[in-house]
């Protein structure tokens, strides 16, 4: 078996291998296709939508998708960037997003990714969920106002930490992260240095008292735009 596979994207032939993922080959490619559900190191969840691609005219998830001999990948078209513009428009109006306040401007991936589609504001009115917030731990807490249901949380404890602090419960309009204890999260076994608290791509989970330390214009996201580093060709992004 050939350890190469040719695909085209937008039009470019690029080579993965067997087993990797469209994203992924991609991304070694130097082409970003945006996501905020996938993170390296994480099993593939494809829950976000935003790495939707069109696969020889299907939609498909770039992250979960392997690659296949002659694939043709639709990922930068008018179509689907409108559709990415519409799932980050209803992100934020699904939540309770403040970014010039939140301790995570700057360092958000959703906010990044918005800036990377041209979007000031949403299109969609705004629903203003009531969510609870969890900051009984000393060192950590949780606002699900911000919270995107990513999962990456719930991946990486269960994955990389092995504790299994985060799942979901709940569907619909009512599905929520919650924690493994009735009592919050002071009850938990979650620590600050848990990769759950790094792999949030929001300022869902953040940890206490380094708040609005970086000053403005020295954040992740006043240098580059998101994606800016695998379009350079560093493929060890971690988002």
């Amino acid at each position: 078996m050939s350890d190469q596979v040719t695909l085209t994207i937008d039009g470019k032939e690029i080579q993965g291998r067997p087993g990797q993922s469209i994203l992924e080959a991609a991304q070694e490619a130097g082409i970003y296709i945006p996501r905020l559900c996938y993170r390296e190191g994480l099993t593939p969840h494809g829950s976000c939508r935003l790495c939707t691609v069109m696969v020889n005219g299907r939609p498909m998830s770039a992250c979960t998708s392997p690659v296949a001999p002659g694939m043709v990948v639709e990922n930068d078209t008018d179509r689907i960037n409108a559709m990415r513009r519409d799932l980050i428009d209803m992100l934020f109006v699904e939540g309770n997003h403040f970014c010039m306040f939140c301790e995570k401007s700057g360092n958000c991936e959703l906010q990044a990714m918005a800036y990377r589609f041209g979007i000031t504001a949403p299109r969609f009115p705004y629903l203003f969920p009531k969510r609870e917030v969890d900051a009984t731990h000393p060192e950590i807490f949780i606002d699900r106002n911000r919270c995107i249901l990513c999962g990456r949380c719930v991946r990486a404890s269960r994955e990389i930490d092995g504790k299994n602090v985060f799942e979901f419960v709940g569907r619909g309009p009512k599905k929520r992260v919650a924690v493994n204890s009735d009592d919050g999260l002071v009850k938990t076994d979650v620590a600050a240095t848990d990769e759950a608290i790094s792999a949030c791509p929001v300022g869902a989970l953040l940890r206490k008292h380094v708040g609005y330390k970086v000053p403005l214009g020295q954040r992740t996201y006043d240098f580059k735009p998101i994606g800016a580093d695998v379009e350079a060709g560093e493929t060890n992004s971690v988002s």
